[in-house]
């Protein structure tokens, strides 16, 4: 908005003006989350506002501690350098990932960087209060000794079907959980705002903001863990997500008819074929060593676990061979313990994992690991916070 268009303004429209200021402050903010450290020359051209806009913009951000500005040379082309402009530590999410096996909590800052991590073990799935006590145990030490981060809220990744309007968990069945408003539960034991949602569709969105499909618009997504097998899909630059939610599921996609019993009540779903126990157990790591999963598949030359290998490789194969048929992205990518065996079976001779897909649909398609690691269900959680801070800022952490 220009100066002349300023002075057409009555004061009835000083709300207008407010809710331009407002998505002017998101845009500079999503910016500098997604993008990284920006000059202010950068966020000029970026977003077409002149540079005193900006320079309001970046000081009101600023203001509120979101973000830092290093007036060091940081780009600008002549006369003055340009400052840098970078997200701040000082305001963070806390993401919670309640997996079968353990609790895992983090701290993550704008920009998807994990500050912290903690991992509570478990013996076994628990009930949604033991899970809350166990996460709320865990968030506290975390942050136990820290000072100068403000907590805008608790995004958390689970890992089953839940709705994205108000964080109720409709279903998640490795953990028995029918109903759970889980999200609720824990805003209440801890005093902080919270969300919830299916934990691979968080994945995904980690990964398209930070990771392998970052700037790709046509990708499927497919990730396991010890809670089972999800992921989700991105369609012409859009998540899609269903009516209400639950698309995705691609750990009840049918691999074998004669197959075994899944915990959602059917037969031969990829996630009652293929599990991260007995792979791990193939090549003798407990849930703990996760992370070696693919260095020791890669490595092994164990006959029994080189047909574990085989024989998941190919119900892997027959779930993305349906996936990339149905969507035809320009990428899949692997997350978890799937990209551990992808990794495992072609360091093994295994044949492309895509080999029987429709040969047009197949043209061009990439399959990818995971850039994130074991850190991409905690970024994807705290996206869950970071929508909302970035979208109004000073009323988001008015309300942390």
């Amino acid at each position: 908005m220009t100066a002349s268009d300023l002075s057409t303004v009555r004061p009835s429209s000083g709300g207008a003006t407010d809710a331009l200021r407002r998505s002017n402050l998101a845009t500079v903010l999503g910016l500098v989350h997604r993008d990284g450290a920006l000059s202010r020359s950068d966020l000029t051209r970026l977003t077409g506002l002149n540079r005193s806009t900006v320079g309001d913009l970046v000081a009101e951000l600023a203001g509120l501690g979101l973000v830092e500005v290093d007036e060091a040379p940081g780009g600008g082309r002549a006369g003055r350098p340009s400052p840098v402009v970078r997200a701040s530590d000082g305001v963070a999410a806390i993401a919670v990932n309640p997996e079968v096996d353990a609790v895992i909590v983090g701290l993550v800052a704008l920009g998807g960087r994990v500050l912290k991590r903690v991992r509570v073990e478990t013996a076994s799935a628990r009930s949604a209060a033991e899970t809350v006590t166990l996460a709320s145990a865990g968030i506290a030490g975390m942050l136990a000794g820290e000072t100068g981060i403000r907590v805008a809220g608790i995004g958390v990744a689970v890992p089953g079907q839940v709705r994205l309007s108000d964080g109720m968990v409709r279903e998640a069945t490795h953990f028995g959980w029918v109903d759970e408003p889980l999200a609720a539960m824990l805003s209440q034991a801890t005093g902080h705002r919270a969300w919830a949602a299916n934990a691979a569709v968080l994945g995904l969105r980690a990964e398209s903001a930070f990771g392998a499909g970052r700037g790709v618009d046509d990708l499927v997504y497919m990730i396991g863990g010890a809670s089972g097998i999800g992921g989700g899909a991105v369609g012409g630059g859009r998540l899609l997500t269903g009516a209400a939610g639950y698309a995705g599921e691609f750990g009840h996609t049918l691999v074998r008819t004669d197959g075994r019993h899944c915990s959602c009540g059917s037969y031969g779903c990829l996630e009652a074929e293929v599990t991260q126990e007995e792979l791990l157990a193939s090549v003798g790591l407990a849930s703990a060593d996760a992370s070696a999963l693919a260095d020791r598949l890669e490595a092994t030359g164990d006959a029994d676990a080189l047909a574990v290998i085989e024989r998941d490789y190919r119900m892997l194969q027959i779930a993305a061979r349906n996936a990339v048929n149905v969507f035809n992205p320009s990428l899949l990518v692997l997350g978890g313990f799937l990209a551990a065996l992808y990794r495992g079976a072609r360091a093994h001779g295994a044949e492309d994992l895509l080999a029987e897909v429709v040969h047009s649909s197949r043209e061009g398609v990439v399959v990818a690991e995971a850039a994130l690691g074991t850190d991409q269900l905690l970024i994807g959680a705290a996206e869950l916070v970071f929508s909302e801070l970035i979208a109004d800022p000073a009323r988001a952490l008015a309300a942390a």
